[in-house]
């Protein structure tokens, strides 16, 4: 790999975590729970693309595979909101569940299969200099650049964005000016749901092949990028998902070259080790809000 393959690659798999884990971020902004079920709906949602692509085209397909991964958050969110306690602990644990029983119907459906979204760019490459450069990793990189512009744009300049903002910043106060929770969390959900989608149809994209049943542990990937940029933080989510994307990249390339008899898959524990230094000296994230215990 080259070093501008190196640097296209570490971009692009940026543009992919950050869609992912602004979804994460913006179910735990709304209702401080850690959504750990976003993998099978990713799955979900890509499954139902493979399902329908070869009839309906990639386009249409992907529009019912982002419905269902919104309409499948918020009901999850209905399940997890029925809980009898305000523990968001008890409801992080709820959706580990959900998760393994969403994961198991998925592999007896899925089986053996490979998921293939039929994307349009298949596995076509753009020769820029010595770099071979895949087209759909652009196309990641410019889906991901609109879908975070449109967010950050819908929550800071409209009566939405700015209603789901108060009621993460306090959801008594906002409530009190009525501003209903219920509503904000349904949206929380969905819009993470929908993101988790999004992801799933570039992360399977070439130049990797495919989804299987066993690939909604994938989201989790994305972990080090929220922890890394604060849990409660958009702009975190960003900047964690660029550091992670390109640490795993020069990671990669590092290995090949200094460290030839580690295995390259390592490359992906390596932002889990800056992941355990950020939480040793910031455990709030770069971004996060600082929790104060009053004694």
């Amino acid at each position: 790999m080259s070093l501008l393959e190196a640097l296209f690659s570490g971009l692009s798999s940026s543009a992919i975590y950050a869609v992912m884990a602004l979804g994460f971020v913006v179910i735990f902004k709304g209702t401080k729970v850690m959504n750990l079920a976003q993998g099978s709906l990713m799955l979900l949602g890509v499954f139902i693309i493979f399902l329908l692509a070869p009839s309906v085209g990639f386009w249409t397909a992907s529009a019912v595979g982002i419905a269902i991964g919104v309409l499948g958050g918020i009901a999850m969110q209905y399940i997890v909101g029925a809980a009898k306690t305000e523990d968001h602990l008890v409801m992080v644990i709820m959706t580990v569940a959900i998760d393994l029983i969403l994961t198991s119907v998925l592999i007896t459906m899925i089986g053996d299969n490979r998921l293939y979204t039929l994307d349009p760019w298949q596995d076509e490459l753009l020769m820029i200099a010595d770099a071979n450069l895949p087209v759909v990793r652009i196309a990641a990189f410019v889906v991901a650049v609109i879908l975070i512009a449109v967010f950050f744009l819908t929550f800071r300049l409209t009566p939405f964005g700015i209603k789901m903002r108060a009621a993460a910043a306090d959801a008594e106060t906002s409530a009190l000016m009525g501003i209903s929770q219920r509503r904000v969390q349904l949206w929380s959900w969905g819009i993470g749901g929908g993101l988790a989608v999004v992801g799933g149809i570039f992360i399977g994209a070439f130049p990797n092949s495919g989804l299987t049943s066993h690939s909604a542990p994938m989201m989790m990937a994305v972990i080090p990028a929220i922890i890394i940029g604060g849990m409660d933080s958009f702009e975190g989510a960003i900047v964690g998902s660029l550091i992670v994307g390109f640490t795993e990249a020069f990671s990669r390339v590092a290995i090949s070259l200094w460290i030839p008899w580690l295995n390259d898959g390592f490359a992906a524990v390596v932002p889990y080790i800056l992941m355990l230094f950020i939480l040793l000296v910031k455990p709030s994230g770069l971004f996060g809000t600082k929790v104060i215990n009053r004694v």
